[in-house]
């Protein structure tokens, strides 16, 4: 059973790399296939923890270990060194593949073809390398890619009623981004728990759904995703005026000014559902 080591960033969960990695399954030898994904840098003039970098490239990962799940295709992911070169040169020892598949953005947009990795790999490795051209923006099609923010809210039934909505009117893609309450561990957790209940109920109605931790501050944290991640639309969740810090800090107006990308505001009153319940 051969094992191939997928090696992507952005272009992880792509459709092109998808359909790269179920024409290998389809050959008929029963490889094992290991994802891994470079850890997120922040772009130049943004501070992110390293966690929430990690998080950023984990949620590539699971995705396309979702998407390869509902191909009937197993695999495994993890994130790794941010340089390409040594975080492949880490899977070789940790997986010892037998080949590498490579996805990476065009000539014209790829850093990592800048620097020669194809070439550095074949040289390095010794091994098959298999080079995935992906145009992100090709693929995008009809596809509304939505960037979803809340933290309590983020199960609120106001946002989960709206991104169905949006869902059920054309295709979606949504990324939930949940920031960091603080750096207290059990709150983390708790947010983290939050973010992985939402996912999983979304993906198992069919919505096409990822999601990370982002910054503890919201608009960093937006800031941050809108570089990894290009979007048509936000939509941020906060609770009522009286009890949201957000909006006291004048999040939804600063984001508007900061970028063109259209941002719509839903008010969840966690307090009044669990009244009516």
């Amino acid at each position: 059973m051969p094992t191939v080591l997928v090696l992507a960033n952005e272009t992880l969960a792509s459709r092109s790399l998808l359909n790269a990695v179920k024409e290998r399954a389809e050959q008929g030898d029963d490889p094992r296939f290991c994802l891994v994904a470079p850890q997120a840098r922040p772009k130049s003039g943004l501070v992110s923890y390293d966690h929430v970098l990690r998080d950023a490239a984990q949620s590539r990962v699971d995705s396309m270990l979702h998407r390869l799940r509902e191909l009937g295709i197993e695999a495994e992911g993890d994130v790794m060194d941010p340089d390409p070169y040594s975080a492949a040169m880490d899977a070789l020892h940790e997986f010892k593949p037998d080949e590498i598949i490579v996805s990476t953005h065009p000539e014209t947009r790829s850093g990592w073809l800048r620097r020669d990795l194809i070439e550095r790999l074949q040289e390095g490795t010794g091994l098959p390398v298999t080079h995935v051209v992906v145009d992100l923006d090709a693929e995008r099609g009809d596809d509304t890619h939505t960037l979803v923010v809340a933290n309590q809210t983020v199960g609120g039934a106001p946002l989960l009623g709206l991104l169905r909505g949006k869902a059920q009117e054309k295709p979606h893609r949504f990324i939930v981004i949940v920031p960091q309450p603080s750096t207290d561990g059990s709150a983390v957790d708790e947010a983290r728990e939050r973010l992985e209940r939402v996912l999983a109920d979304l993906r198992g109605e069919g919505l096409a759904v990822t999601g990370a931790i982002g910054d503890p501050d919201p608009y960093v944290a937006i800031m941050n995703a809108l570089s990894f991640y290009k979007v048509d639309e936000i939509v941020i969740s906060t609770h009522p005026a009286t009890r949201s810090g957000w909006l006291r800090a004048d999040l939804i107006e600063r984001v508007r000014r900061s970028t063109s990308v259209p941002v719509e505001h839903v008010v969840v009153d966690i307090e009044a559902g669990r009244a009516a319940a």
